[in-house]
């Protein structure tokens, strides 16, 4: 329409990262690879999951709380404003060491923050059902809203069981997303081999 021709061709722009893709499949399939590794040790080790990630929370807070503090340094010797970016770098200093000295607080606070957005999230869902009309999905609203209250309550209630079953979440998203790149590697060497070699 408006004089644009729809075609099934590849440019040669994709032509050209097809075959870059191609190339550095064993890169792709390494990467899925990992992936499953990693899922495969969320589902199974939940437990070490969880700390390697508070750990790696920690050093990310730890070292931007770091970068802050400079920041604030520099903005200070310009004469400018600089107490709230060095009480943030403190903040995030702070929460770093504690997230180091206390992992478990640090995933009590995590499950407990994800309880607050689901019981938010479905008062707000059931409160615009009951705006809605009977045939404008209004039960599948309710349903969700009822779910999502439902959730968030067992996270408040057993927050540690509640920390085990995101990690079993994220590992099969991990799963999923590493077998997918090991097949999509797979792919991309048949491409390849199929290839005529100089």
């Amino acid at each position: 329409m408006n004089g644009v021709a729809f075609t099934h061709e590849r440019s040669p722009e994709r032509e050209l990262l097809a075959a870059l893709l191609a190339r550095n499949w064993w890169a792709i399939g390494l990467r899925g690879a990992l992936a499953i590794v990693f899922g495969l040790v969320a589902l199974f080790l939940p437990g070490a999951t969880m700390l390697s990630l508070v750990l790696l929370f920690a050093a990310y807070a730890f070292v931007d709380g770091v970068f802050a503090v400079v920041s604030a340094v520099r903005t200070a010797e310009r004469h400018q404003r600089w107490g709230l970016i060095a009480l943030e770098g403190l903040v995030d200093i702070a929460v770093g060491v504690v997230a180091v000295a206390w992992p478990a607080i640090t995933v009590l606070a995590f499950v407990v923050l994800v309880a607050v957005w689901a019981i938010f999230t479905g008062a707000l869902e059931l409160a615009a059902a009951f705006r809605l009309g009977t045939g404008d999905g209004r039960g599948w609203l309710i349903f969700g809203g009822i779910v999502s209250l439902l959730y968030g309550a067992l996270l408040i209630v057993a927050p540690m069981i509640g920390a085990v079953v995101l990690t079993w979440w994220l590992g099969a998203y991990a799963l999923i997303f590493g077998v997918s790149l090991v097949v999509l590697a797979f792919k991309l060497k048949a491409r390849l081999d199929k290839r005529p070699h100089a």
